[in-house]
């Protein structure tokens, strides 16, 4: 029975042996991943073959990521106060506009212009909001748009699941690195390419700042009953991991939930509740139409703040140029509306004959809403070449002229 034993376990160590890596390449892949806490373009094999790799969560690289969220379980201790819990609502708006208005609208698409300064004090207002630098930001939409609900999209539920779209692919070591070539008429700012590398310098400023904060009331403001690490777990931990879920819910449940006003290649739709959680980016199926205005809300009763925002600040010239729905785009969806209204009256006619009325109607003051418009914009009615529905986001990325501001 003994031999048989020790030859049962030589035979265990000798596929041990072969199947695991040696010590010392595990302890450089994982030193490596440490390094790429502080600096994102620390890729030893090269960021082209880390795309190349398959999905899988990097557990060692996520670890910031965990301590985020067990951040908030601090207030087990630290407790809360009214002036707590305001600043984190407050952080969490203010920050959502910085996605919404800097890294989506001006870093992706280039919807408006600003100087130079003006960028960059926009980068670091993006950096407060730890959901990596403006590049890789920028990178990974450009590359969404291009490949929505494709194979290639890397975080499209109907591809990699609900939970995979929200969270998992943050998580993944092919996702990490920047892919600089789509990113060319921003990576020739050095200033920027700084607070992408090195990520992590805002949100640690900007987790001391919130810390300081919370100091600074408690000497001087016992009577709001707060405190550094108070306002640390709810200024910080707490709204910015809110933050982060509702960023993440335009790519989990804005190809969801919601209804496709625009017949787009991919299945992005309208959703009033996405669009208040995010400022205005849950009017997702107008956006993947029309993906270079400054809008998302193409109509006035869709809630758009960020651009109310934005556009209340190009009124002190900080910013300036903001693109508008063209009148092609705007037609397409009326007449989509009016569509849906008079299918919308069919349905109630088949369940509620007794209001057959309705079927006359809602058809014509639909049809009267479409012959307004047209006849405000003569030339909607054809659709204009430069309007068609496209997935080439890279245009943006193209280096601007000489005379072009940032």
């Amino acid at each position: 029975m003994q031999p048989c034993r020790a030859c049962t376990k030589r035979v265990f160590w000798i596929v041990y042996s072969l199947t695991k890596p040696p010590m010392p390449q595990r302890l450089r892949h994982t030193l490596s991943t440490v390094i790429q806490w502080f600096d994102a373009d620390h890729v030893p094999g090269g960021a082209a073959a880390a795309r190349l790799e398959e999905d899988k969560v990097d557990w060692v690289r996520c670890i910031p990521f965990i301590i985020l969220h067990l951040g908030c379980l601090g207030v087990i201790w630290t407790g809360a106060s009214p002036v707590a819990v305001w600043t984190a609502v407050a952080l969490y708006f203010l920050r959502m506009a910085a996605v919404t208005g800097v890294y989506h609208r001006y870093f992706s698409h280039k919807t408006y212009s600003t100087s130079r300064p003006m960028q960059f004090f926009l980068a670091l207002c993006g950096g407060t909001t730890v959901q990596r630098g403006p590049l890789w930001w920028a990178y990974h939409h450009r590359h969404h748009h291009q490949h929505s609900d494709e194979a290639e999209d890397a975080h499209s539920p109907h591809v990699h699941g609900f939970w995979w779209s929200h969270i998992g692919w943050i998580t993944s070591r092919r996702n990490f690195p920047t892919d600089y070539s789509k990113v060319r008429d921003l990576d020739r700012y050095p200033e920027l390419v700084f607070l992408n590398r090195f990520d992590a310098v805002v949100p640690l400023a900007f987790a001391l700042a919130v810390f300081g904060l919370g100091s600074l009331l408690q000497a001087h403001a016992p009577g709001l009953h707060t405190s550094g690490w108070q306002m640390l777990v709810w200024g910080f931990f707490i709204s910015t991991t809110a933050l982060f879920h509702g960023t993440s819910c335009i790519n989990s449940m804005a190809h969801l939930m919601g209804k496709r006003r625009y017949k787009t290649e991919d299945d992005s739709r309208n959703s009033f509740i996405l669009a208040i959680i995010t400022l205005g980016e849950g009017w997702h199926n107008n956006h993947h139409r029309y993906m270079s205005a400054t809008r998302n809300g193409f109509f006035w009763w869709e809630v758009d703040i960020t651009y109310y925002l934005l556009k209340g600040l190009s009124w002190t010239g900080l910013i300036w140029g903001l693109k508008a729905v063209p009148a092609s785009v705007l037609s397409e969806g009326v007449q989509a509306d009016h569509h849906e209204s008079v299918a919308a009256a069919g349905r109630a006619h088949l369940v509620h004959p007794e209001y057959s009325s309705l079927k006359r109607i809602v058809p014509a003051a639909a049809a009267i809403a479409v012959a307004t418009v047209n006849a405000a914009h003569p030339s909607a009615m054809r659709r204009a070449g430069g309007h068609e529905i496209h997935r080439d986001a890279g245009a943006a990325s193209q280096v601007p002229g000489p005379n072009d501001g940032p």
